[in-house]
């Protein structure tokens, strides 16, 4: 299996802002003060597109598919909570924590994707859980090896352990579970989704072990990824909070891996983690100050990477 894909999927925001239902338990996101609506959205569409146009510069095939003013979905821009995409030709559809998310979800995407060529062949529909008020937002609660068919979980208000096991056993993954931590206002509180703490590349994953606190949870974090033969490039609680955490590897042109993320996660990283990044693959960053201070979610947030077999 793969682990890295060059097909990535998007979305165009049409009226972004800070998501006042997503607050309650994200806590990255800030208001702006003296910032109208407008120029929020306009901000916020800027730092997109630049970002787009430097993917598609290094040779990522990226599907940018626009949000639509009909629903109200502040945090459109971050599908990857929502979907994910499978070799296998399956599909994942997710359930969600907040209620104005739920419009995200929408079936014309897979009609889309058909039209660039892939295939779908089933549907794995986890979204009737949000009745029973369960949740597991996609590849923002599972870091996926694709390759090892491991499934790494921080348990949070979003990422119900059930759940987790029921992906499993459907995708048949083995799940690794963990609950991770932030401190805020003194309080050690669970960190939403696993991206924003992990980042599993193909030969190496950047991790704050920090914001384990249980010792047994972090070696078995350690142990399974030290037994597939990943590098582990530690973070700091400090470099999480500038998103050093929530990053994404893709293949550019002529099979070029690069690891994407943020201009503030990049610009936090020492020297010498920069370093052990490069022996594996060249580095991608691009501002997202807007994104990130009102959406509380970063670069690796606003890409659902596409595995879908080709017709």
């Amino acid at each position: 299996m793969k682990q890295i894909t060059n097909t990535i999927l998007m979305i165009r925001p049409v009226s972004f802002r800070m998501n006042e239902q997503t607050a309650i338990n994200n806590y990255y996101q800030k208001v702006i003060e003296n910032l109208t609506p407008e120029t929020l959205q306009f901000k916020a569409l800027q730092e997109f597109d630049n970002f787009v146009n430097k993917l598609r510069e290094i040779g990522v095939n990226v599907i940018v598919v626009n949000d639509t003013k009909e629903s109200d979905t502040p945090d459109s821009i971050f599908p990857n909570n929502w979907i994910s995409f499978h070799e296998n030709g399956d599909i994942g559809i997710y359930p969600m924590f907040a209620e104005n998310r739920r419009s995200e979800r929408r079936e014309d995407i897979f009609d889309i994707l058909e039209e660039n060529g892939f295939k779908i062949n089933n549907i794995i529909d986890y979204s009737s859980a949000e009745e029973e008020g369960l949740f597991l937002e996609a590849t923002g609660s599972l870091a996926l090896d694709r390759q090892h068919k491991k499934a790494y979980c921080a348990i949070s208000p979003r990422a119900d352990e059930d759940l987790l096991i029921e992906f499993c056993e459907d995708f048949e993954y083995t799940p690794v579970s963990f609950i991770a931590y932030q401190t805020v206002e003194g309080k050690r509180l669970p960190i939403y989704h696993t991206n924003v703490m992990m980042c599993l590349a193909e030969s190496f994953s950047v991790i704050c072990l920090d914001s384990i606190d249980d010792k047994k949870e972090r070696k078995n974090v350690i142990k399974h990824l030290k037994e597939d033969g990943l590098e582990i490039i530690s973070i700091t609680e400090k470099q999480l909070n500038n998103f050093a955490g929530n990053m994404l590897q893709v293949l550019g042109s002529n099979n070029e891996k690069y690891l994407v993320m943020s201009s503030a996660a990049y610009q936090c990283l020492t020297n010498e983690q920069i370093k052990k990044i490069e022996k594996y693959c060249k580095i991608l960053h691009s501002s997202l100050d807007t994104i990130e201070a009102c959406g509380g979610g970063s670069a690796r947030c606003m890409m659902a990477e596409v595995f879908l077999p080709k017709n």
